[in-house]
């Protein structure tokens, strides 16, 4: 199991494919995604990579991070994910990851924060059909009706679709496309949607659902200014 990357979403777009079908996609820039911190088995309980994206004011961090980014002779991070991986999956602290980490033709699982939305009433936030229009409806034609029964059981169930605040939550999306990467820039194009406003951080990683079974994926990760990186199958037969 390899790391994901953290990548900012910029906007949506469309590339034309061989046949000149036109395809929507997604812009994602992964920029100065560096490793800050690994977590071990043997010391932590677990493997995990800890990888940091953008830059921060000193002055915004505080002191115990700085410590933690002086330690692996980075700059502050604006934001830090942990990503579990395999024992060999491990990276080296202050190495910075590439887009090249995808392959064009795989399928990943994208995972962001939802654009919020406010108080929202039912017909909107629950697809509701709302009140009749005529027939004795006055002033409650967008309400959501009836919350329960009577005396028994004499409450509201938990979970009932009611009015309330939409949005601002983590959504995952799977089995994304990647149409295509461009390293020198850092771009990846992810085919449809993905959740977030332009600007926001999303995580991108390796499909659980589809296996990449027609492409080879760098292993352990894709690095800036290092060598090709072996493949997962590459790697699997140097082990043995």
């Amino acid at each position: 199991m390899r790391c994901g990357l953290i990548a900012q979403k910029l906007g949506m777009t469309r590339v034309f494919d061989t046949t000149g079908e036109h395809v929507p996609v997604t812009v994602l820039k992964v920029d100065n995604c560096q490793v800050v911190a690994v977590r071990t088995a043997e010391k932590d309980g677990y493997n995990a990579v800890q990888l940091g994206v953008g830059q921060a004011k000193v002055k915004n961090v505080s002191q115990p991070m700085r410590g933690h980014f002086a330690k692996a002779n980075v700059e502050p991070k604006r934001k830090m994910v942990e990503f579990r991986v395999d024992q060999d999956g491990l990276l080296d602290v202050g190495a910075e990851l590439s887009a090249a980490h995808f392959v064009s033709g795989q399928f990943v699982d994208v995972v962001g924060t939802s654009i919020g939305k406010g108080f929202a009433g039912a017909m909107k936030r629950h697809n509701f059909g709302g009140l009749r229009a005529s027939h004795g409806v006055s002033v409650s034609h967008r309400s959501h009706g009836s919350t329960g029964n009577r005396q028994d059981p004499g409450r509201v169930f938990k979970n009932k679709k009611m009015a309330g605040h939409m949005g601002d939550v983590r959504v995952t999306v799977q089995n994304l496309k990647i149409v295509s990467t461009d390293a020198d820039q850092g771009l990846v194009l992810v085919r449809g949607a993905v959740p977030g406003a332009e600007g926001g951080w999303v995580l991108i990683q390796d499909a659980v659902k589809r296996k990449a079974k027609d492409v080879e994926l760098p292993f352990p990760a894709a690095l800036r200014g290092a060598a090709a990186p072996a493949s997962a199958a590459e790697a699997a037969d140097t082990k043995e």
